[in-house]
């Protein structure tokens, strides 16, 4: 079973929160999980024999975490070649905002640009509708788990 490795990026630690528990219910599943804090992602380049998931909040207008854009920037000055990377995505926004869910759109934008796909659909999550992102994630974890097994068949 493939290892996967969680990164996240958080203002007031409802992201972080968010993939502690995603970490949590997919070692549940039987996968192995590391999550990675901030200030362990410099010199980080994801596996690509491993997958990724990325849960990140927005600030200001649209922009990436203080505590995570170390790490992006890095990514996005070193460009390292990740086409057998698989990866997924779960952005925390606000949608009053018309940068909703700004900052994992980033995310998304740059692992493309690297060479990575896609595994499932970003998971965004809105600050309107719910207080509480981790469950909304937690109900996510099937459709990821379905994605995995599929794309392990392929």
């Amino acid at each position: 079973m493939k290892k996967v490795n969680i990164v996240f990026g958080t203002v007031y630690g409802s992201a972080q929160y968010t993939a502690e528990t995603v970490s949590k219910a997919i070692a549940k599943l039987g996968f192995v999980t590391k999550l990675l804090q901030p200030n362990e992602l410099l010199g980080f380049v994801p596996p690509q024999d491993e997958l990724l998931i990325v849960v990140c909040s927005t600030t200001g207008q649209g922009d990436i975490p203080e505590d995570i854009a170390p790490w992006f920037n890095e990514l996005k000055s070193n460009a390292p070649y990740l086409p057998a990377l698989q990866y997924s995505l779960i952005g925390l926004g606000d949608s009053s905002y018309d940068t909703f869910c700004g900052a994992i759109k980033q995310f998304d934008e740059l692992l493309a640009e690297l060479g990575a796909k896609p595994l499932t659909e970003t998971l965004e999550i809105d600050a309107c509708e719910t207080m509480e992102p981790e469950i909304e994630a937690e109900t996510w974890i099937t459709c990821w788990q379905n994605a995995v097994t599929s794309a392990n068949e392929a």
